[in-house]
């Protein structure tokens, strides 16, 4: 292995000297990247769930809305899982996500946004009341041309009362329907916000975290006024 390579794309120390009596290089930590630094004017954090069905994207979606280097958890999807997985629709997928996606995003020099992608395969399914422990709300990632996979992802939000916006990811043999028919086919009441997205573009993700936010807050405004 390179280790000079390795450490400048890991960001994680340099090499500064050498091992006594070996002459090798040793690696000493030097604390974060500049870049993954939380800004001194940061003043709020949101943890926010990125969640949808097995193959819709909630990886891309992360990697590419994120500031800093994004943490996955893909592993190498293998015969284990034959007949356990549903890839149905999404055959040429080869990695999966076993545990979960982090991201980083600000939104404006006071408030980021911490992103948490969930696994889509229901065996991994029992993560997700840890991932959506302290969530204000989420994004559902769905796929049009498995709309079905959604289904009991948006009912584990509806049981625990995280709101969310529906985030439709453009994928080229996918067809288009109006956003009414999908409310309708995701059973959804007009006040849930759907967007279109390309999980692909780090400007089609942050709109869809802005639009989640616009939804945070109307929600929060209309409660301040139901109790004044």
């Amino acid at each position: 292995m390179d280790y000079s390579s390795s450490d400048e794309a890991a960001g994680g120390g340099v090499r500064t000297g050498t091992a006594s009596g070996s002459g090798a290089a040793v690696d000493r930590p030097t604390g974060p990247r500049t870049e993954d630094v939380l800004p001194d004017t940061t003043t709020a954090a949101v943890k926010i769930v990125i969640v949808g069905g097995f193959g819709v994207g909630k990886t891309t979606l992360v990697g590419a809305v994120s500031e800093i280097r994004p943490l996955t958890t893909e592993e190498t999807m293998t015969q284990a899982g034959v007949g356990v997985d549903d890839i149905e629709g999404v055959e040429r997928k080869t990695a999966t996500t076993v545990a979960m996606d982090f991201g980083r995003i600000s939104i404006n020099a006071e408030l980021v946004l911490y992103l948490f992608g969930t696994p889509g395969q229901q065996r991994f399914w029992f993560l997700w009341r840890g991932l959506f422990e302290g969530a204000l709300g989420a994004v559902v990632l769905v796929d049009t041309r498995r709309l079905e996979v959604s289904f009991d992802v948006i009912g584990r939000l509806e049981e625990r009362r995280v709101p969310f916006v529906v985030a439709v990811n453009s994928f080229s043999d996918a067809p288009v329907y109006p956003v009414e028919e999908i409310r309708a086919a995701l059973d959804l009441p007009e006040t849930v916000p759907i967007v279109d997205c390309d999980a692909r573009l780090r400007r089609s993700g942050r709109d869809v975290l802005m639009t989640l936010m616009r939804y945070l807050q109307r929600l929060a405004l209309a409660t301040e006024s139901s109790t004044s």
